[in-house]
């Protein structure tokens, strides 16, 4: 064994390794957070007031969130399809990552290729964006495109449908898009959650007579538990900053039925007065959301079993700490 030096202190590099993360975390992190709070109370809108010296702290700081809530009928439009898009296809997008986990991991299926099936699957989440748009543009292009043909030629509509122009439709599509983009990544990790629970208690199971539905449903999902409160949590980020593919596929049309809150954001930051000052409001609104649906999935989710053990815990401390006093 090697013997520590005396009078050699190695805590202090320690502290200069983690010198390269606290700069960027502080330059690309913390400052654009602080930055965007402060401007969120402000009248900053456009640089140029900031520069001329105009800018300032509003006697109503809470002004730009009011309006925002008030009088903004897109911020709320942009709301409600932001979670319409995101609950069409994470619903979908879970039951079918695992559909297939229980498929690549139950023990009687003898399946060939599995690793080549698992490529396939993941292969549309490694393809940019922009890429993805170009492709379901051309899809359901009007009036000439694969899906209108494919429609026609089956007899389920004579003219062709003009997608990008249906309000349902767009948001179906871009659901869709994001639930092909994503299913293959979720099943990825709830398989990598099975094959690392102990083979023991699949074994235990099947000496018992349990079949595979019995094993996935009582076994697996409960012992999972950990991967789909990350998988959720992970969703709810993603789907409520959803950019990307409205943006690219239909600008967020036709008449914003594609505008998320992502990009209501960008728009009352990047055209028309530049309300830097309600754009930053409304990112706040959207982390306030973000964390408020996260803390509830956590507290739905959490172990019931494990809290209410830590409550007679606790109970029962302070019970003894309470005779402890009167004796």
């Amino acid at each position: 064994m090697e013997k520590r030096i005396k009078g050699v202190s190695y805590a202090k590099y320690g502290y200069i390794f983690c010198i390269p993360f606290v700069l960027g975390f502080s330059l690309f992190m913390l400052y654009p957070l602080v930055h965007t709070i402060v401007i969120s109370f402000s009248n900053y809108e456009g640089a140029s007031r900031y520069l001329s010296g105009r800018f300032s702290v509003l006697d109503n700081p809470l002004a730009n969130y009011t309006r925002l809530i008030t009088e903004n009928r897109l911020f709320w439009t942009s709301l409600s399809n932001t979670l319409k898009i995101w609950i069409i296809n994470f619903i979908p997008q879970i039951v079918l990552a695992l559909v297939l986990t229980a498929w690549f991991t139950n023990r009687r299926n003898k399946i060939r290729g599995k690793g080549l099936f698992k490529v396939l699957f993941y292969m549309p989440n490694i393809i940019t964006a922009g890429s993805i748009a170009i492709l379901f543009s051309a899809l359901f292009s009007f009036p000439i495109g694969p899906v209108n043909y494919l429609l026609e030629l089956i007899g389920v509509r004579e003219a062709p449908i003009n997608f990008t122009i249906s309000l349902s439709a767009s948001q179906y599509i871009v659901a869709f898009i994001q639930f092909w983009m994503w299913y293959g990544y979720t099943m990825l990790i709830l398989t990598s959650g099975v094959l690392g629970l102990n083979p023991e208690i699949f074994e235990v199971s099947e000496i018992d007579g349990a079949n595979g539905i019995q094993q996935f449903f009582f076994i697996t999902l409960p012992n999972l538990k950990t991967i789909l409160l990350y998988m959720l949590v992970t969703s709810i980020v993603g789907g409520l900053t959803m950019f990307d593919i409205p943006m690219l596929f239909n600008d967020g049309g036709p008449d914003s039925a594609t505008t998320t809150l992502s990009i209501f954001i960008y728009r009352q930051a990047f055209s028309g007065s530049f309300l830097l000052n309600r754009a930053a409001a409304a990112s706040m609104l959207a982390f306030i959301l973000i964390a408020v649906l996260s803390v509830g999935v956590f507290y739905l989710l959490r172990d019931k079993d494990a809290a209410r053990l830590k409550k007679e815990e606790k109970a029962l401390r302070r019970a003894l700490e309470a005779e402890r006093r009167a004796g």
